[in-house]
């Protein structure tokens, strides 16, 4: 297994918020605790927002204080895309500006909680897919199929968007593969909103996906193995 993929099959075992010891991680990936560690130390470094410690476990945390305000992690989402796409600028002084208020950022969240809007390791490409998040947001809203090209093309029934401290995910049901993917936005080549939409079919829903996983996760939790 590459890298970035193990650190996105981390990603997925991680999102359900409970603790996870890394021999249990270790033995899903079928990698080292020295090499799980490391991960872990890349993810949290790339601004997955990771709670935890070696000989504890691991998690993935959601809420995101920046004092003195309270942000959601849509507000922190959107925080993120607007620095990233001002980095992007043709306007130097506009793009070093962005970089200065995101380096403040940082230098204010909470360590060890925050995802870090610099991060660009191992994701580098994740500001790529940003265009395509507004049509991706809408056809969940409007449950509409999207045409999309990654390593192919596919039609998919976009399903939930998630964000990991800069890398964004799109659950999907897709209908080219018959199974449920979990994508990376940064991947997508190409995105396009078909006219035909869809409705909650048995098997295709986000509460299926969601039984699917928690299915996987118990056939790797051992309750004998430390962390």
């Amino acid at each position: 297994m590459r890298r970035a993929d193990r650190l996105m099959t981390l990603i997925r075992l991680l999102r359900d918020g409970d603790l996870h010891r890394a021999a249990d991680l270790a033995r899903a990936t079928g990698v080292s605790l020295r090499t799980i560690y490391r991960d872990m130390d890349t993810l949290a470094a790339s601004g997955v927002p990771i709670e935890g410690e070696r000989g504890t476990g691991y998690r993935v945390t959601a809420a995101i204080t920046l004092p003195p305000l309270n942000l959601s992690m849509a507000e922190l989402e959107a925080l993120h895309v607007g620095l990233a796409a001002m980095r992007q600028a043709q306007d130097p002084d506009l793009a070093a500006a962005a970089t200065s208020l995101a380096t403040k950022l940082d230098g204010v969240l909470p360590e060890g909680d925050a995802p870090r809007t610099l991060a660009v390791y191992p994701f580098a490409d994740a500001a790529r897919g940003f265009q395509h998040l507004p049509k991706i947001r809408s056809a969940i809203r409007a449950r509409q199929k999207l045409k999309l090209t990654t390593d192919r093309d596919r039609t998919v029934r976009p399903l939930q968007l998630d964000y990991w401290g800069r890398l964004w995910t799109c659950i999907v049901w897709c209908d080219t593969t018959r199974k449920f993917d979990d994508l990376r936005i940064d991947q997508i080549t190409a995105c396009r909103v078909l006219p035909s939409l869809f409705v909650d079919e048995e098997g295709k829903r986000l509460s299926d996906y969601r039984l699917m996983r928690a299915r996987e996760d118990e056939t790797f939790v051992a309750p004998d193995h430390q962390p």
